[in-house]
């Protein structure tokens, strides 16, 4: 790993952050304290709630970790196409007996608030998801003393990243679960993601700076892959959240290994953004008729989601997981970073045997 990331943390493995509940103070402890980067996200929060987060995490362990915001959304909706959604989801409303969320919630997710809370009280390191945030404010936690990461999905925009003053960009593979980290959401390029070690090397003849690879690795071994392609780390969601400390539904992490789910989908139907989850009924019946409008379609079903979860019914809910959910490991986090760097030493020595005979491999 380059030196701004070995300095954190010893081991190559970062917990992405999962909004929603999921990547909660106990799941970040655990993995910062077995040797990787633990991360909160901030995503839906208020910046108070993140703030109390924070304290939790500091309260639990002492190593490094990071906290992920959501870039404030250009308002480019077309309303029009959000209320006629909202007329095709009335059934699922009456279903739940519940109401529509009000798709005029707000688009900055507190991004200034929070901004503010991290620079008042830095953190080790924040990363950004859809979008790059501006030089100003990249400086501005530089200065604090915090390593900055954003999210890419093309070398297009790891350039700009590196241009911004990003000290790692993230390549995020289209075998990613939940929300892609497109800094434009363009409806016209819906399916043309690039497969995750494809991207690294786009993204490495492209940038300096160092790479976090994330999208479908659930293995020590993708791991070694993923570093032998010019990542200097690699980030895992989905192998996470099915680990007792994850705050994922139960419902949630069931489905992962339930052979009821066979496949995901990158769909808008839960939140108007690309975004991969288990193949369900909400996805099958509704996905193709969500229109291209975040976070307007997030906040109108934001109340179905909760409902459905209530319900037991997995069905309605958004079942976010990468494309190798079906490696999801039920092991306590701590301990899935240790098999985690054992299989990745596993390969490394297979890989140094393979190409050098025994010797070192180089």
């Amino acid at each position: 790993m380059s030196s701004a990331l070995t300095d954190l943390f010893p081991l190559p493995i970062v917990q992405a952050p999962m909004a929603g509940g999921v990547s909660v103070p106990q799941l970040a402890a655990a993995v910062s304290e077995a040797g990787g980067l633990g991360f909160l996200a901030a995503g839906y929060k208020t910046a108070d709630g993140m703030y109390e987060d924070i304290k939790q995490l500091r309260g639990a362990t002492n190593r490094p970790f990071g906290v992920n915001l959501f870039m404030p959304q250009p308002e480019y909706a077309d309303r029009s196409a959000v209320e006629v959604y909202a007329h095709q989801l009335a059934g699922e409303a009456s279903w739940y007996e519940t109401e529509l969320g009000d798709p005029d919630s707000g688009r900055d997710d507190g991004y200034d608030a929070k901004l503010a809370v991290l620079l008042d009280n830095p953190v080790p390191v924040v990363s950004f998801h859809f979008g790059c945030p501006t030089r100003d404010v990249l400086d501005s936690l530089s200065r604090a003393g915090t390593l900055t990461m954003v999210t890419a999905t093309t070398a297009e925009e790891a350039q700009a990243v590196q241009w911004a003053g990003a000290d790692v960009v993230i390549a995020q593979g289209i075998e990613a679960g939940g929300h892609q980290g497109t800094h434009r959401d363009n409806p016209e390029a819906d399916g043309s993601g690039i497969g995750l070690l494809s991207l690294i090397a786009q993204v490495r003849e492209t940038v300096q700076i160092p790479i976090v690879a994330a999208g479908g690795i659930m293995r020590g071994s993708q791991i070694a892959a993923a570093l032998a392609a010019g990542a200097s780390a690699a980030q895992l969601g989905t192998a996470f959240l099915a680990t007792p400390e994850s705050g994922a539904n139960a419902l949630h992490k069931q489905a992962l290994t339930n052979p009821l789910f066979v496949r995901t989908q990158l769909t808008r139907a839960f939140s108007g953004r690309p975004a991969r989850g288990l193949m369900n009924r909400f996805i099958r019946e509704h996905g193709p008729y969500a229109p291209a409008a975040y976070p307007d379609v997030h906040h109108l079903t934001s109340a179905l989601r909760k409902a459905a979860a209530k319900a037991g019914d997995a069905q309605g809910m958004a079942l976010w997981a990468g494309q190798g959910h079906r490696l999801a490991r039920e092991l306590p986090a701590g301990q899935l970073v240790e098999v985690l760097a054992a299989e990745l030493a596993a390969a490394r020595t297979a890989l140094a045997a393979h190409s050098g005979g025994g010797g070192t491999g180089r």
